[in-house]
């Protein structure tokens, strides 16, 4: 797998102070998508176990409120085989951090319904996710007053919850931060 960027701090992609990793790789390509070099999946760099230290070195102070996974697309296959040591590693580490990622893939239709029935690891990968933010960026659904999110169609999901209840359950930011 190979990435296009690590942020130390961002304050975009989820509450509070996060760090984000931005994978390579989509083939959805959104119209008005905002990071289309991300869907090649060859752009950036390869992602090694030093990018994963890196990574959680980054999220290691208390101020730090969890990890964002963005790209490019983390639900992309090959992105999953990929992003699995890293979430192993930060959630043994980090059991109190939390984990938003960014799909444009439906939860139900795609990762529940297909994604899971099909791949191990698939199954793996959303059992470490705490938020989803899914759904293709949708450029004549876009608002700038939206928190969290690009376009209006696009929801933000509890996976724990939505997973346990078998229903989609929507993340409510009242009490979440």
């Amino acid at each position: 797998m190979n990435y296009a960027d690590i942020k130390s701090i961002d304050v975009a992609n989820g509450p509070g102070i996060r760090v984000s990793l931005f994978v390579s790789g989509c083939t959805h390509h959104c119209k008005g998508c905002f990071n289309p070099e991300t869907w090649d999946f060859h752009f950036g760099e390869e992602f090694t176990q030093e990018h994963i230290d890196q990574i959680l070195t980054y999220v290691e102070p208390s101020h730090i409120k969890g990890l964002s996974l963005l790209g490019g697309e983390p639900f992309e296959y090959s992105n999953q085989a990929g992003l699995l040591p890293l979430m192993r590693q930060f959630k043994a580490r980090f059991p109190e951090k939390d984990v938003w990622c960014y799909t444009g893939y439906d939860f139900e239709k795609d990762i529940k319904d297909r994604m899971m029935v099909n791949w191990a690891e698939t199954r793996e990968l959303i059992g470490y996710i705490d938020i989803l933010v899914d759904g293709e960026f949708e450029e004549d659904k876009k608002n700038l007053s939206l928190r969290f999110r690009g376009s209006s169609n696009q929801r933000i999901i509890d996976v724990k919850k939505s997973l346990q209840e078998n229903k989609v359950c929507l993340w409510s930011e009242k009490g979440n931060i």
